[in-house]
């Protein structure tokens, strides 16, 4: 099934792809980002529209009567400084895929190319390219607007460097963590460092919250439910004779199951009004509540899986292998909505595959293009035809 992405396709989806790398936006800034992708469906022959700004959408015409079947893929990038050393390197100071959104923009572009030469598609398609993923915000926003009206299942991937290409990992259950961001802001009495004695010291109180969260996870929570607390940036201090008045700390929380969420963020607030009382300082604790878990559905992961074996060879779709996944994906914001299901795409580039995901020398397999593209026409032929099989229909 491969075969059917010929090498003058694929040799498009790499341009795309690397004029999309060159020029990385930040998300709600994909402003060039949006401009290429929306000419490169218009050279399709579609009629891209705009939603939120920068997120592009576009319809495939089928059968009256039957929902769509949705293809999703993010297109924003991180504030990161590339050191890849490509010839393609971003030329925005700063700004870098760093996480493989071009690649996930080429490849459904790619789908779109194979989908628009279908006679006789089982089903309408509509092409979703959304911003801000990064940010936890782009889903939910074009929601919000629409997006999913229509529509019946969507399916989106993440290119993978742990996986050789060619592989597909497809999994049930809970595949990302639900994400929440806290701050911490302390509040003690600056004084002379010669002096501690007339001090609140907000550097003393900020290390023993970060020391007492490290047991919340270890001592609380069941090592059966993955979950995560993590402090990732502690400011304090303007002097080194001066003891510090002001502190602040953020981090992160995720979970994979509501429960144990919930139990995280009551017992860092437990631990934070503790350590206040204990050193008299005032603590104040905030939370900014990010992505849910992102679950697929079985029945829908039987449909990506029945799509991977006819694209790569059923022995080259596995359920995950590795531990559990912790980090956050927004396609969760879709879910609640309509079933899908979101798949992992091996592009392991030899050589590479030490820098992970949001590395400033991360880089995949650009051969990941052509079994995207694939797997994603395919899953719009697999989802559709089991949408007239079950009578589905768009009312």
């Amino acid at each position: 099934m491969i075969d059917s992405v010929k090498a003058g396709l694929l040799d498009w989806m790499i341009e795309i792809r690397r004029d999309l790398h060159q020029h990385p936006e930040l998300g709600w800034q994909e402003v060039r980002t949006a401009a290429r992708i929306e000419s490169a469906l218009e050279d399709l022959g579609l009629e891209p529209r705009r939603v939120r700004g920068t997120g592009v959408v576009a319809d495939l015409a089928g059968p009256d009567g039957l929902p769509m079947v949705a293809l999703r893929a993010d297109i924003d990038a991180l504030p990161i400084q590339e050191e890849t050393g490509l010839p393609y390197t971003s030329v925005n100071d700063g700004v870098m895929h760093a996480c493989g959104h071009d690649a996930h923009a080429g490849m459904v572009l790619g789908a779109a190319a194979l989908l628009v030469e279908d006679d006789n598609l089982p089903a309408p398609v509509r092409l979703i390219f959304q911003p801000a993923e990064e940010m936890g915000a782009g889903a939910a926003a074009l929601v919000e607007e629409g997006v999913l009206d229509g529509v019946g299942a969507i399916f989106g991937g993440h290119v993978d460097r742990h996986y050789p290409t060619g592989t597909l990992v497809i999994a049930d259950g809970i595949v990302n963590a639900a994400t929440d961001e806290f701050r911490i802001v302390i509040t003690g009495q600056e004084a002379h460092a010669a002096r501690p004695h007339e001090a609140i010291d907000a550097v003393v109180v900020g290390s023993l919250i970060v020391m007492a969260i490290q047991t919340i996870v270890s001592r609380e929570i069941d090592p059966a439910h993955p979950s995560v607390v993590s402090v990732g940036r502690f400011d304090a201090g303007s002097a080194h004779n001066v003891i510090a008045g002001q502190a602040e700390l953020a981090g992160t929380v995720r979970a994979h199951e509501t429960a144990v969420r919930e139990h995280l963020r009551t017992s860092l607030r437990r631990v934070c009004e503790s350590v206040a009382q204990l050193h008299m300082a005032r603590i104040d604790l905030s939370f900014e509540e990010g992505t849910p878990a992102l679950i697929n559905e079985s029945d829908m992961a039987d449909l990506a899986r029945r799509a991977g074996a006819n694209v790569v060879g059923a022995e080259q779709v596995r359920a995950r292998v590795r531990g559990a996944n912790m980090g956050g994906e927004d396609f969760s914001w879709y879910l609640p909505h309509v079933p899908g299901c979101y798949i992992r795409l091996g592009a392991r580039l030899e050589g590479r595959e030490g820098f992970p995901a949001h590395s400033s020398r991360f880089e995949v397999d650009e051969d990941v293009l052509a079994v995207g593209a694939a797997w994603f026409r395919e899953i719009a032929h697999v989802a559709g035809r089991a949408f007239q099989a079950r009578g589905v229909n768009s009312g």
